[in-house]
């Protein structure tokens, strides 16, 4: 298999896929995360052989021994992009090496080898080739989550000598029920997301788990979803639980914290940013505080707040709450900027729109 001239896939193709009625009624309403394609990819890594056993097969249970390195040290990262299907026929996907590189500098984060963009690219290609009649029309999508685990068994701390590499495929609607509503963000104060020198930057699933139980917090206020302050100074607001956060102001510029080693950097983030100066509105990267935010609102310059992310593409944010108090943001229902923003980036992706930028790299 060689990764710098085109990774060698074999294919052995479900023996029962879904029937093609019982799909059509699956994409009817798929919701988030819950239907899945009848195929996936994998490649194994071991030290003694590198990277080998590329193969599109049929998604299914994986065996693995009580011992593997994941299930007691977490060496485990993820990635989440998504297929769409194009307006005149065809299916692309948006910046997919942004991933690529993303998965890469995780890898080596966690101590894992990290992935050639050859491979990782081929995986989604030969993936979403397969499964192609799974891609949803309309403003529907498939969302792809490439990931990879330790699997060596052995019982002792240092980076593992096996893993696994996959890719399933979900076909999407829209991530919060709903739609496009504003939504209502909780602020933790007693949990944090991540810390300098920690796993912030990098998409592992401890990261995730750490902020469920803020979450379930968030939910139980009846919000939608957790904001989380910095851990040093617990002072600067940071990102969302799985989104980045974006201000726009009365002037029409834009304020999103800077990454610095605690943030994830958000493929969208980055294409809001670009598309927004393209548009000539200033967009600042400076840390705020969560009294700063509250009181831009309350003196009418915060106009609008919106989240940001491949899952939930641009979201308007209406109203923060915490334990002490809490405020609505403009008229609660978002603004014109964050919709604005959000109907360029999805009419690039979906073909409908021209891609100056070179983001769209189709596949079918």
């Amino acid at each position: 298999m060689n990764a710098e001239h085109g990774p060698f896939f074999t294919r052995r193709p479900h023996p029962k896929p879904v029937a093609a009625n019982v799909r059509a009624t699956m994409l009817e309403d798929p919701g988030f995360g819950r239907v899945f394609t009848d195929h996936m990819a994998t490649i194994r890594w071991t030290a003694e052989r590198g990277w080998r056993d590329a193969e599109i097969r049929a998604r299914e249970p994986f065996v693995l021994d009580p011992a593997a390195a994941v299930l007691h040290y977490a060496q485990e990262i993820f990635e989440g992009l998504k297929a769409y299907r194009l307006r005149g026929g065809g299916i692309a996907l948006f910046r997919p090496e942004q991933n690529a590189r993303r998965f890469q500098a995780s890898a080596e984060r966690l101590a894992m080898p990290p992935l050639p963009e050859a491979l990782f690219l081929r995986s989604l290609e030969e993936l979403i080739k397969a499964d192609a009649e799974w891609a949803p029309g309309g403003d529907g999508s498939l969302y792809l989550r490439p990931f990879m685990f330790a699997t060596e068994p052995f019982l002792g701390v240092r980076p593992a000598s096996e893993h696994l590499y996959v890719v399933i495929a979900s076909p999407v609607g829209a991530y919060f029920k709903g739609g496009k509503k504003a939504v209502t963000v909780w602020l933790s104060d007693d949990y944090t997301r991540a810390a300098p020198g920690g796993t912030g930057a990098a998409k592992c699933g401890g990261n995730y788990a750490a902020s469920l139980i803020a979450q379930a917090e968030a939910m139980k206020h009846g919000c939608d979803q957790v904001v989380f302050l910095d851990a040093a100074e617990r002072k600067w607001v940071e990102e969302l639980g799985g989104m980045n956060v974006f201000l726009v102001f009365d002037d029409g510029s834009l304020m999103t914290p800077p990454l610095g080693g605690t943030i994830l950097a958000g493929v969208t983030r980055d294409a809001i940013i670009t598309l927004a100066r393209a548009e000539g509105r200033a967009v600042r990267e400076e840390r705020f505080s969560y009294e700063e935010w509250k009181a831009h609102a309350a003196s009418g310059r915060l106009r609008e707040a919106f989240a940001c992310g491949t899952a939930a593409v641009v979201t308007p944010i209406g109203e923060v709450k915490s334990a002490g108090d809490g405020f609505v943001i403009g008229n609660g229902a978002g603004g014109e900027a964050a919709e604005a923003l959000r109907a360029k980036l999805v009419g690039i992706q979906r073909g409908e729109i021209a891609d100056d930028h070179g983001w769209v790299r189709r596949v079918i």
